[in-house]
């Protein structure tokens, strides 16, 4: 009888994990690929894979959607990410919880990104759903991902293409860089910070307009 291999991410799917989880347990021995191809990649005889055997412990990892905007003005924009999120994860039958934020892309306090984190390094998410990756952050996505690796959280980007707000989050951000180092140079209320806050947003509403 032939056997069907599969690759890695194709046994992951069967299984209902992610492929990082697939990496761990081959490094703990629970379950080793059928072979390796001559360029090393791993191949799954699919005849061989009980999803009853494995799919149990991960379960009780939950699935987090994480939304976020940059301002009150997006509040709206911020439940249609809401919609999308509940409605995607709905659709594939998961159970999930949305933690959204209201904030902008250069803050890494905010704390919702704090509380999704800290659940993530507790090991309590198997799954993370976004709609963009820059609604984490405007700079430093990658090392959430990268924790995420570390944790076996799967990562879901929803739109892999330029998120339609991009423009207005990222002039935000800029003006927002720019009002807190020209505070540090010039004093909070002096009239060179206060001119050239006003100058950066004229130039921010023109490039828009």
């Amino acid at each position: 009888m032939s056997r069907k291999m599969v690759s890695i991410h194709k046994a992951a799917e069967f299984l209902g994990v992610s492929p990082q989880t697939l990496r761990r347990w081959e490094r703990e021995g629970r379950l080793l690929p059928t072979e390796r191809t001559p360029g090393g990649r791993r191949r799954y005889d699919l005849a061989q894979l009980r999803p009853e055997q494995f799919h149990a412990p991960e379960t009780a990892r939950r699935t987090i959607a994480y939304a976020r905007v940059s301002s009150h003005d997006q509040k709206d924009d911020l439940e249609r990410q809401k919609q999308v999120l509940e409605l995607y994860c709905a659709r594939q039958g998961w159970t999930f919880e949305v933690i959204a934020d209201l904030g902008s892309g250069m803050n890494d306090h905010k704390k919702g990104l704090k509380r999704l984190l800290d659940v993530i390094i507790e090991g309590q998410v198997g799954r993370l759903v976004i709609t963009h990756k820059d609604r984490l952050l405007r700079f430093g996505a990658e090392l959430v991902f990268a924790i995420c690796e570390a944790k076996n959280v799967e990562v879901v980007i929803l739109n892999q293409g330029e998120d339609t707000t991009f423009e207005e989050d990222l002039a935000k951000d800029v003006l927002e860089i720019i009002t807190l180092f020209s505070a540090r140079l010039y004093g909070v209320r002096s009239r060179k910070n206060q001119k050239l806050i006003d100058g950066v947003k004229k130039a921010v509403e023109e490039a828009q307009a």
